[in-house]
């Protein structure tokens, strides 16, 4: 355990987060995402919920600035619903730890795919809720002021 972060970052987690440079790629995936078939750095948070995890990376983790979607989730497919409770939750821990984020963007689940294949690494969790996934580009740390 380290003090002033979530015991729901793994060390696995935290080592990808440092190691992303910026404009590098990380999805969240739901449990039903085939994840390890599109991106060979991929690893398992099973059993939380991928607000939760937002929630506690977010506080580490700098959104793009230079774009225009820093965060990107799958459009909902015309023969399914949209739970928009899904976006609601993320948008509470985005606008807690970054509030100055645009509105997620949404784009198709195939593109979504193709996207996930470039990324720098894949979250597997335990989320099951439909069209769950989430793609958060990462900014340039800001330095921090001295005193």
């Amino acid at each position: 355990m380290l003090k002033g972060i979530s015991p729901l970052l793994s060390p696995e987690l935290l080592a990808i987060l440092c190691r992303m440079g910026h404009g590098d790629e990380i999805v969240f995936a739901d449990a039903h995402f085939p994840g390890h078939s599109l991106c060979s750095n991929t690893i398992r948070a099973d059993g939380l919920k991928i607000a939760d995890l937002l929630d506690a990376v977010l506080p580490l983790f700098e959104l793009d600035s230079y774009v225009d979607s820093p965060v990107v989730m799958m459009e909902v497919m015309k023969c399914d619903t949209p739970d928009p409770s899904v976006e609601e939750s993320y948008m509470k821990a985005i606008r807690k730890h970054s509030p100055k984020t645009p509105p997620i963007a949404k784009i198709d689940k195939f593109v979504f795919y193709d996207r996930t294949k470039s990324a720098f690494a894949v979250v597997m969790t335990g989320d099951t809720a439909k069209y769950a996934n989430v793609l958060l580009k990462k900014g340039v740390t800001p330095l921090a002021v001295e005193p």
